[in-house]
């Protein structure tokens, strides 16, 4: 059987003048032309060649003896060669580039951009990319809680934060609550294993333990406070939601921060203002 995307052993049953047709047995009633250009030298009828199969400009599966840098169903970082009406094509170390639909992008790209991508078959039964990796990664990471780790957001949810792709291999996720304003897919960030699922999947925060952070909070706010002018218009019984906005750290982080600055006399805390003391 010809496998559309992967690496495969194939015996040399024809040769032609225009290269030789490899099948998966001496008898095999599939065949696929491997160029003459990307013939062995030597090669010859009943040799047995490794290849990888795609398809051609004129939608023909073909084999090449070139090494991919993505092979169905697993991971690679691609940049961007061009971009066209229907989406952005990466250079995949092939002839032929790799189509990265629109639709299949989570963030905006450039050419000249790296992305993190897996390899699929779409309902063409053409060769795609896509950048929703979350099903293509790995769950058996080597890393444990406390760790610390390099990766790269692939995608942002609302409801369950950042997704990242630990090693741009391992799945992980930066949990809502954990996520810093700002923070966008593409982002390479360094973070630490906060939890380690039943299923192999890393929980991450770009933040410290919070009696590292507390100071770094601290300083964060009181920039905040000057932006204001002194006068923050509200205390610290403020929505989740409004500390997120302004200053992108958890409530309970929040708290912890004010209570250093209130403790250090550098603030004031009102009915419903916080007040720098000058």
């Amino acid at each position: 059987m010809l496998l559309l995307g992967e690496k495969q052993e194939l015996v040399v049953v024809k040769e032609v003048t225009f290269g030789v047709y490899l099948s998966d047995a001496p008898d095999g009633e599939e065949k696929v032309l491997l160029p003459r250009k990307e013939v062995p030298e030597g090669t010859k009828q009943g040799d047995v060649l490794k290849v990888f199969l795609y398809k051609d400009s004129k939608d023909r599966l073909i084999a090449t003896v070139r090494e991919p840098a993505l092979t169905l169903g697993k991971t690679a970082v691609l940049t961007v060669r061009e971009l066209s009406k229907i989406g952005a094509f990466l250079d995949w170390g092939l002839e032929k580039d790799l189509l990265l639909p629109f639709r299949e992008q989570t963030s905006k790209l450039q050419a000249g951009d790296s992305c993190l991508a897996a390899l699929y078959i779409d309902k063409s039964s053409r060769l795609c990319a896509t950048m929703k990796v979350y099903h293509y990664l790995e769950k058996n990471s080597p890393y444990h809680v406390g760790d610390q780790v390099n990766g790269r957001v692939y995608e942002i949810s609302e409801n369950f934060g950042a997704f990242v792709a630990v090693d741009d291999r391992y799945t992980a996720l930066i949990p809502a609550r954990e996520v810093p304003s700002g923070i966008k897919a593409g982002d390479l960030i360094h973070a630490r294993v906060t939890g380690v699922k039943e299923d192999g999947k890393l929980d991450l925060s770009i933040r410290e333990k919070a009696y590292l952070q507390i100071d770094e909070d601290a300083e964060n706010i009181m920039q905040v406070i000057d932006e204001f002018e002194g006068v923050l218009p509200f205390n610290d019984k403020v929505s989740p939601e409004i500390i997120k906005r302004e200053f992108g750290l958890s409530k309970n982080a929040f708290k912890r921060a004010v209570g250093r600055l209130l403790k250090q006399g550098r603030i004031e805390i009102t009915e419903n203002r916080i007040l720098k003391v000058k």
